[in-house]
């Protein structure tokens, strides 16, 4: 009797791993006026951990400088995850790691650098959406 194994992709922990936030001009940066240029870095990582688990850090850095010199507030946020991926093919094991892991990651790193950003003091930073799946492609081909 020959089972076929089914595919199991599932999130096991959903986590913060690193938050930090500095405002190294307060309490003199909130006297000046000015529209802050903001500025977005985005990365992924993904590790195995054991047979069928492995982890996934989506990192975003938000800075904001007044006339391009001025740092307002530098926010990092790692966010992290704990997925199990169980009979998937390797291709499909890592795109899942970099794209569907980074999606789901997303919105709460997203809510965890408005929220930071918020209570320092500044208004809410909405993070437009990130095209997981170009930057995995750019990736891939950096790799090649």
């Amino acid at each position: 009797m020959s089972e076929e194994l089914q595919p199991v992709f599932s999130i096991e922990r959903l986590y913060v791993k690193d938050l930090s936030l500095e405002v190294p001009h307060a309490p003199q940066i909130f006297l000046e006026n000015g529209e802050p240029e903001v500025d977005m870095r985005v990365s992924t990582t993904n590790a195995k951990l054991e047979d069928g688990i492995y982890s996934v850090d989506v990192t975003i850095t938000v800075t904001a400088k007044l006339n391009s010199e001025r740092t307002m507030f530098l926010n990092e946020v790692t966010q992290s995850g704990i997925f199990r991926l169980e009979n998937i093919p390797e291709e499909d094991a890592q795109l899942l790691l970099g794209v569907a892991c980074p999606n789901i990651l997303f919105p709460y790193a997203r809510e965890a650098i408005s929220s930071t950003v918020t209570r320092a003091g500044f208004p809410p930073v909405l993070l437009a959406p990130i095209n997981f799946e170009a930057l995995y492609q750019q990736q891939q081909e950096g790799n090649a």
